[in-house]
C-alpha cells in the first residue's frame, strides 16, 4: 500500500501526465462538507511514493451559480482536450447536479461547458464518470441520489453524451439500486468508475456502506455494455479488513508506468478519534474476471 501523505483529501482520482502524476480530489482542508473545492497535486517525477505538491495554478473557473459542495472531480483525456467532470451544488436549481468543465491543460484552468448542471436540473446527482464505449459512444454514468428518490434508496444512472461533452444525447437510465448489493446495506451509492478488464468485461466500482463501514465493491455488466443488465459481485473489493487498517472508498483504477495497476480510495471514510482522509494507493490485478486487492 503506498499512503501519499496528502490528507484532508476525498474521492482521489489519479491520471498519468508526461512527466508527472496528477491527484484530483475533494479538497475539505476548510474543515466542512460546504467548504470543500476541486483539489489538484502533482507527484515529483513519475514516483507514487515520493513528494505530492498542490499546483500552483488556478485549477477551475467558478461556474455560475455554484454555491457549495465542490465534490469528486475527476479529469479524462478525450480528443485532445481535458475534461474536468465534477459535482456541485447549484443555487439556481436547489440540488447538487454533475457539470463538466474543459481545459487544453491538466493543471487547469478548468471552465464549464455544459452551461450548469448537465444531470437533470430537479435530481440530487453527484460522482459522475466519464466512459467511451467500444463505437466510439462517449458516456456518463453519475449516481441519483438517495436524497431525491421516491423510495430513498440511491440509484446508478447513465446517459450517452454528445462529442462534444457539452450536453446528454439521451435521457437518464437507471442502471442498478443501492440494494442490489450483498455486501452493503445502506441507501448511497457513490463513487462510480468503469473499467473493462484484459477478457473484455465491462466492470464498475462504487461505493456503499455496511453499518457504519464504508466500502469499495464491483458490479459486472452481463452483455459488456453501459445499458447492460448489472450483477452485483458476492463480495468487495476493499473493505476495514482488507486495507489492514481503516475503512476508505471512492475507488477508481489507474496503471503506473511500470504496468502495476492501483486502486485509489481516500481511507478513513469514518473519521471518528480525530482521524483524517488520506489518498492511498493499493496494488490489485485481475482475478476471475473481477479485480481483487494484492495483499
Amino acid at each position: 500500500m503506498i499512503e501519499t501523505g496528502i490528507f484532508k483529501l476525498r474521492d482521489p482520482f489519479v491520471l498519468a501526465g508526461e512527466d508527472c502524476y496528477y491527484l484530483y480530489g475533494t479538497d475539505v482542508s476548510e474543515g466542512g462538507w460546504n467548504d470543500t473545492a476541486w483539489g489538484c497535486y502533482k507527484s515529483e517525477g513519475k514516483n507514487l511514493s515520493g513528494k505530492w505538491e498542490k499546483t500552483k495554478n488556478l485549477v477551475y473557473i467558478r461556474p455560475e451559480n455554484a454555491e457549495k459542495q465542490f465534490w469528486a472531480p475527476e479529469v479524462h483525456k478525450f480528443n485532445g482536450s481535458y475534461y474536468m467532470i465534477a459535482s456541485y451544488y447549484s443555487s439556481l436549481t436547489g440540488h447538487r447536479g454533475c457539470s463538466i468543465l474543459k481545459s487544453e491543460s491538466p493543471e487547469g484552468p478548468f471552465v464549464e461547458i455544459t452551461n450548469g448542471h448537465i444531470t437533470p436540473k430537479e435530481w440530487d446527482s453527484i460522482d459522475g464518470t466519464f466512459w467511451v464505449d467500444d463505437e466510439g459512444q462517449p458516456w456518463m454514468v453519475f449516481v441519483h441520489e438517495w436524497t431525491c428518490t421516491d423510495d430513498g434508496i440511491g440509484r446508478m444512472a447513465a446517459a450517452k453524451l454528445s462529442l462534444d461533452l457539452t450536453h446528454f444525447i439521451s435521457e437518464p437510465m437507471e442502471l442498478f439500486r443501492a440494494d442490489d448489493a450483498h455486501w452493503a446495506n445502506k441507501q448511497v451509492t457513490d463513487g462510480c468508475f468503469l473499467y473493462k478488464t484484459s477478457e473484455g468485461r465491462l466492470l464498475m466500482l462504487w461505493s456503499n456502506t455496511y453499518n457504519d463501514e464504508y466500502r469499495v465493491g464491483i458490479a459486472y455488466s452481463k452483455n459488456g455494455k453501459v445499458d447492460g443488465e448489472w450483477i452485483q459481485a458476492e463480495e468487495p473489493l476493499f473493505t476495514k479488513a482488507i486495507g489492514g487498517k481503516y475503512d476508505g472508498g471512492h475507488g477508481m483504477l489507474f496503471t503506473a508506468d511500470d504496468g502495476q495497476m492501483y486502486l485509489s480510495v481516500h481511507s478513513p471514510n469514518n473519521l471518528a478519534g480525530g482521524l483524517s482522509e488520506e489518498a492511498i494507493f493499493l496494488p490489485v490485478k485481475e482475478k476471475d474476471g473481477l479485480i481483487s486487492c494484492i495483499l
